[in-house]
């Protein structure tokens, strides 16, 4: 008999911790503006894409630096919350 590996659950983007990688599960596009929207797309972030964090600013959930392929990206908590990986 073996074991299934366990299934990934999503954890918020703002969860994650620094240097970790993972890879998107979801976005929640809905609490995000359309302009939020659009920047996001714009840097090709969608379900599949492998991030890495870099940075959090200070406490209180304040913004967090990503690295998407090459680019280093800074998000504002709120948007990463609407962000969803999985390790």
């Amino acid at each position: 008999m073996t074991m299934a590996s366990p299934i990934p659950v999503p954890m918020p983007l703002a969860a994650l911790a620094r240097r970790a990688r993972a890879t998107v599960a979801a976005i929640d596009w809905h609490m995000l503006t359309p302009a939020e929207v659009r920047r996001l797309r714009e840097f090709g972030l969608d379900e599949g894409v492998e991030i890495e964090m870099l940075q959090r600013a200070g406490v209180g959930g304040g913004p967090l630096a990503c690295r998407i392929g090459r680019m280093a990206i800074t998000f504002r908590s709120h948007i990463a919350r609407a962000i969803h990986v999985t390790l």
